[in-house]
This record gives C-alpha cells, sequence and structure tokens, in this order.
C-alpha cells in the first residue's frame, strides 16, 4: 500500500514537471536576408535577434523588445522580467549613431519585426499576437514603425496588424539623436517625419503608453507621451492608455514597467483570442 502511493506521488510529481511550459532561446540571428547583409559587414556585425520562445504551446503571443541606449549604444539582453511568462521574447539589436544616420536604425526595427511575422508560426506563434515595446529609444523605435506604415510596407506588412504598442518612456518628438544629425539642439523640440507624433492616426494598433514620474523622467518625456496620447483620442483612437509611475526616474520606471507591459499583454491577448477564436 505505502509503496503504491509512493508511485502515484512520483507519476503525479512527473505529470506536473511535464505539463510545466518548457522554453528553447536561440541567439544571434541574422534578420536581414543574406543577400543584403553579404553586402554590408555593418548589417552583418549587428543586426542580430535572441529569440526565446515557449516550445511546448501553441498560440502564444509575441513581445518584440528594442532596448535603449540613445541610438548610439546599449545591448539586446533578453529582459529577465520577461522571461518564463508563456510568451516568446525577441530582443533586437539594431545598427547605432554615429555609424549610421536615421532612418537607419527605424528600418532596422522594421525588419526585425518582419522576420517575427514571416517566422513565428514556425515555432507555434502566432501572427496575431506580436506585440511592439522597448525602453527610451527601444520604446521610440516600437512607435516609429507601428505609427508609421511605411516602414512596414516594404515587407507587405500592415503595420496595424501588431496586436500592441507598450513603450517605456519612448520618444514621442522627433528623437534628440536624429535632432542632433540634423543640426538641432537636443532640448529643441522638433515634430518632423521621424516623430510618432507627426503620425497619430485612429486606426493604430492598441497604444498603451508607459513613463516615469514627469517630475524625474528625461528632458519632459511624459509630457511628449501625454501629447501623443491627447492627440490620439482627439483623433478617435479607440484604445490608447498613459501611465505615468510615479517616483521612478527615466531608468529605474523600466523594472515596474515590465509588470505594466505583461499585464497589457494577457489582456489584449486574452481579447483578441477571443475575437478571432483562438484557442
Amino acid at each position: 500500500m505505502f509503496r503504491n502511493q509512493i508511485s502515484l506521488v512520483l507519476i503525479l510529481v512527473f505529470a506536473f514537471n511535464f505539463a510545466q511550459t518548457q522554453y528553447k532561446t536561440e541567439s544571434n540571428i541574422s534578420y536581414y536576408p543574406e543577400k543584403i547583409s553579404k553586402t554590408d559587414a555593418y548589417i552583418s556585425s549587428q543586426c542580430k535577434l535572441n529569440f526565446y520562445y515557449p516550445s511546448n504551446i501553441k498560440n502564444f503571443s509575441t513581445v518584440i523588445w528594442f532596448h535603449g541606449g540613445g541610438l548610439t549604444g546599449g545591448n539586446n539582453e533578453l529582459p529577465k522580467e520577461l522571461l518564463n511568462e508563456n510568451i516568446a521574447i525577441v530582443s533586437v539589436e539594431y545598427r547605432l549613431a554615429p555609424k549610421v544616420k536615421a532612418p537607419a536604425y527605424i528600418e532596422d526595427a522594421a525588419a526585425a519585426t518582419a522576420w517575427v511575422f514571416e517566422n513565428i508560426e514556425k515555432y507555434g506563434g502566432n501572427k496575431n499576437l506580436i506585440f511592439q515595446s522597448g525602453h527610451s529609444a527601444g520604446g521610440y523605435l516600437a512607435m516609429m514603425i507601428t505609427l508609421d506604415k511605411t516602414y512596414l510596407q516594404k515587407y507587405k506588412i500592415d503595420a496595424n496588424q501588431i496586436a500592441g504598442l507598450i513603450p517605456f518612456s519612448g520618444q514621442a518628438i522627433t528623437h534628440f539623436q536624429v535632432r542632433k544629425e540634423q543640426g538641432i539642439p537636443e532640448l529643441q523640440p522638433t515634430i518632423d517625419q521621424y516623430a510618432p507624433l507627426f503620425h497619430v492616426r485612429k486606426d493604430a494598433p492598441p497604444i498603451v503608453l508607459i513613463t516615469g514620474d514627469r517630475e524625474l523622467e528625461l528632458f519632459g518625456r511624459y509630457e511628449e507621451n501625454a501629447y501623443l496620447a491627447r492627440m490620439l483620442k482627439l483623433v478617435n483612437h479607440p484604445s490608447v492608455k498613459l501611465l505615468e509611475e510615479d517616483g521612478f526616474d527615466h531608468v529605474s520606471m523600466a523594472k515596474p514597467g515590465f509588470f505594466i507591459l505583461l499585464k497589457e499583454v494577457q489582456d489584449l491577448t486574452k481579447k483578441i483570442k477571443s475575437e478571432k477564436n483562438i484557442k
């Protein structure tokens, strides 16, 4: 009797462990086609992504993550706060200034996104559940390729297919590095074709704008996002939120931001799966 009980416990423990989500990581994947990377040494060395995904479940959501660093630095480490959450993470490395100028890094963000759309279903993911996110400069890149549809149109992808845009402290006006390249001081606000604000539109995907405390943020970043949120509402965008993290500055806001990101991805995934009858 005792031996049978032990056997039953072992079977239950094995079944529980087997039922847990399992993950795989693939690193340094080139997201540009070989014919392009072969002709440009910097693209070949820099334009890589890391891909972390659930290997034993289907129709999972995917977050494309662009790192910060002012478009001049940073690296594409997988954010540990997003691991083991039943979703896939794609962390993207992109070309940096001053080796390149706008729009090269924006084009890289679009190329990496196109790779995800083209490949995610091979790994069991769902193209209807691809989210854009990133911190600071990374948030700016996510905003640009979601709001300005021309970057993804090059790959025959409608930016409206993105399930949700959830940037962390992204720059809504023209990024200060882009302004520097144009000879404009970093504290002189500009809104041109390189500003997410320039591309406000009613039909954009659901948007959640997350910033740090307005008194602690970098260069009025809260106010930029507040202006973007207001303009989106004025054009009757149906799903936009602006969330301010009291007490957190530009850097420290990222950690609590990950919890918000996971909650928003979970809620939007549930809604989309219900609407599209995805199991």
